[in-house]
């Protein structure tokens, strides 16, 4: 079955396999998908990511962390959805759970954090918030 939205698929096979204790997960490959794959590592949810080749399209292969048994990534909420996108300025880029959070975001740029944003002063399309 083909999937529509292949960002909320990436979260959600994250989610899923932390919430299962797996090691590692694999995610069919893309561009942004890996962007936020590397956020995700220096932001220290993930411990390692790499990008695996095959005959089709290849696939992330993603490390989970966990903290005493628990999932590093307590929360993962896909904001900017295909049938609503949301586009916000930097001054009003949100604050993820006061600071001790992520919110990935989707600018001219590249794909960054909401801090790295904020310091360019670039907004940009809000992908997801996690923490």
């Amino acid at each position: 079955m083909p999937v529509t939205d292949s960002i909320s698929d990436f979260l959600t096979r994250i989610r899923n396999a932390g919430a299962a204790k797996h090691k590692y997960v694999n995610i069919p490959f893309s561009g942004t998908k890996l962007a936020i794959a590397k956020i995700l590592k220096e932001q220290g949810y993930i411990i390692d990511f790499e990008k695996v080749e095959d005959s089709i399209q290849g696939s992330i292969k993603v490390s989970l962390r966990y903290h005493n048994k628990e999932h590093a990534i307590k929360e993962m909420i896909r904001i900017s959805r295909p049938g609503r996108r949301l586009y916000l300025p930097a001054d009003k880029l949100p604050r993820v759970r006061n600071g001790l959070g992520i919110a990935i975001i989707s600018t001219s740029k590249g794909v960054m954090s909401d801090k790295a944003a904020r310091s360019q002063n670039i907004g940009g399309e809000i992908i997801c918030s996690i923490w």
